[in-house]
């Protein structure tokens, strides 16, 4: 599961972050909602954290603008009154939470809305025949379960997202790498081919891709 996570403490959101990776959900941090608009406009998340108060402006104003088929969205935020709260659900979010929550709870509400029927484009991303719950965390190619660690299956349904096209490694790293994680120059190398490895031994030796020095990708056909 991979979440938007719009929130202008950088501390508050390592941390959140490193919590809901222990939970299997992966979590794209934007600190303003420019760089949310960004990622939001080139990703599919399966729900939005959203904080009110950000540096370039509401985001309630923000969330009253998005299109109708948008994910989820939790309301994370210090604004406790009864007003502001009513507000937030009426523009539009799915759940509003107050500041301090515990992760177990906020980890907790996240997966009560991606239950909710309806709210979610695809459980399963597939791309040739390999597939990802992204729920569960089951991996298959033509259905031949797929065996993988909690890094290497947040690797995998990166590329799925983006099946056919290369995401940078910037980018994977940015995602699967904490900020206070050390990370060798060849961590990334490595984690591909154990996930190559992985994929070949069910006989999807055409699917994981790399370009040099710029990223990765999923395609090709079955083998």
């Amino acid at each position: 599961m991979r979440i938007l996570l719009i929130e202008d403490n950088s501390d508050f959101a390592a941390l959140l972050a490193e919590g809901l990776a222990k939970r299997n959900i992966s979590v794209e941090h934007a600190s303003s909602l420019l760089e949310a608009a960004s990622f939001f406009a080139n990703n599919a998340y399966d729900v939005i954290i959203l904080d009110l108060g950000l540096p370039d402006g509401d985001g309630i104003e923000w969330l009253g603008k998005l299109r109708p088929d948008r994910p989820p969205v939790l309301i994370l935020t210090a604004r406790g009154a009864l007003a502001e709260r009513v507000l937030g659900l009426d523009t539009g979010a799915d759940d509003y939470l107050v500041k301090p929550a515990e992760i177990e709870e906020i980890a907790a509400r996240i997966r009560a809305m991606t239950r909710r029927p309806g709210v979610r484009d695809a459980v399963v991303l597939d791309a040739g025949g390999l597939s990802l719950d992204t729920v569960s965390r089951h991996v298959a190619f033509d259905g031949a379960p797929i065996s993988l660690g909690r890094k290497e299956t947040d690797f995998l349904e990166l590329l799925l997202r983006r099946a056919g096209k290369v995401v940078p490694r910037e980018a994977i790293e940015a995602v699967l790498y904490g900020l206070d994680e050390p990370v060798t120059p060849n961590a990334l190398e490595a984690l591909a081919s154990r996930v190559r490895r992985r994929l070949s031994e069910v006989g999807a030796t055409d699917m994981l891709h790399t370009v040099r020095g710029v990223g990765y990708f999923i395609g090709g056909n079955k083998a």
